[in-house]
C-alpha cells in the first residue's frame, strides 16, 4: 500500500496535516487534492480540533500545480486536445480554497521551504502564515502565461496593495521570507530551527482561545472588504449578538474577574 499524500497528526488539540508528495516538492497532483480535501473535512468534524496546521515534507511547502500531469498537457500538435485549466480550478483548486476559508477552527500555514503558485496561494488562504527564513513565496503563473489563481486575484492586493500585487504576479520573481513579512504578506518568519517550535506554539494559542469568535472575526474582515462601512458595523452587530450568547462570553469576562486563565469550549 502506498504512503498517504497527507500525513496527519495531533498534538492536544492541535492536527498536523503534511504535504507529503516531497519527490515533487509536493505539488499537486488529483489524488493529493483529494486527500487534503478529505482530511481538511475530518478536522472541521472533530470536535477535539482547535487548530489546524497546514505544512510541506521535506524541503518544500508546495511547488503548486504538477505539470506533468497529463489533465494540463499543453497542446503540443495541431488538432491535439488543449487543456481545460478552467474546469481543473473549478474541481479541485476551488473547493480547497473554500474549504480553508470555511474551517471552523484557525489554521496556520507553516511554510518549510519554497511555495509557488498555487502552493503559495494556498498557504495565504490561512489565516495565519509562518514561514522559515530559508522559504520563499513566487507567484509563478505569468511565466507559463496563467493568472493567479486559488484566490490569488483576490489574496494579493489585500494583503499586500495593488502595485505590490501586480509586482508579484506579472513578474513571479522569488520573494523571501524575510520580505514577505515586512511588506505584510505573511504573519511572521523565523529561523528554519525554530519554525517547528514555533507553529506549535502558535497553533496552540489559538487552540486555547474562543475559536468560534476567531472564526467569526475572519469571516467578518473577510465580509468587510466587499462592503460599505455601515454594512460591516451592521454585520459587527449581528455576530456580537450571536457570540455575546454564548459559553466563551461568559467564560472570558468571569475569568476576567477572578484573575484567571480561561478555559473557552465553544467551536
Amino acid at each position: 500500500m502506498s504512503e498517504p499524500l497527507v500525513l496527519s497528526s495531533d498534538s492536544e488539540s492541535v492536527r498536523t496535516l503534511r504535504l507529503n508528495r516531497p519527490a515533487s516538492l509536493n505539488s499537486f497532483n488529483a489524488a493529493l487534492h483529494e486527500q487534503l480535501l478529505k482530511a481538511l473535512d475530518e478536522a472541521a468534524e472533530e470536535p477535539g480540533v482547535r487548530c489546524v496546521v497546514l505544512t510541506g515534507a521535506g524541503r518544500a511547502f508546495c511547488a503548486g500545480q504538477d505539470l506533468t500531469e497529463a489533465s494540463v498537457a499543453p497542446a503540443t500538435s495541431p488538432g491535439a486536445k488543449r487543456p481545460e485549466l478552467g474546469e481543473l480550478t473549478d474541481r479541485l483548486y476551488k473547493p480547497l480554497v473554500q474549504r480553508l476559508r470555511s474551517m471552523p477552527v484557525p489554521t496556520v500555514a507553516a511554510v518549510n521551504g519554497v511555495a509557488a503558485g498555487a502552493g503559495t496561494n494556498i498557504a495565504l488562504n490561512c489565516d495565519l502564515v509562518i514561514a522559515a527564513h530559508s522559504a520563499s513565496f513566487i507567484q509563478g503563473f505569468g511565466k507559463i502565461g496563467l493568472i493567479p489563481d486559488s484566490g490569488g486575484t483576490w489574496l494579493l492586493p489585500r494583503l499586500v496593495g495593488r502595485a505590490r500585487a501586480l509586482g508579484l504576479a506579472m513578474l513571479g520573481d522569488k520573494l523571501p521570507a524575510v520580505d514577505a513579512e515586512r511588506i505584510g504578506l505573511i504573519w511572521r518568519c523565523v529561523a528554519d530551527d525554530e519554525l517547528p517550535a514555533q507553529t506549535l506554539a502558535l497553533a496552540q494559542k489559538l487552540a486555547s482561545l474562543p475559536i468560534k469568535a476567531l472564526v467569526s472575526t475572519r469571516r467578518c474582515i473577510d465580509a468587510a472588504q466587499l462592503v460599505d462601512v455601515d454594512e460591516a458595523l451592521d454585520s459587527e452587530t449581528s455576530t456580537q449578538r450571536i457570540l455575546g450568547q454564548g459559553h466563551d462570553y461568559a467564560e472570558g469576562v468571569a475569568a476576567f474577574k477572578d484573575r484567571r486563565t480561561p478555559h473557552f469550549t465553544d467551536r
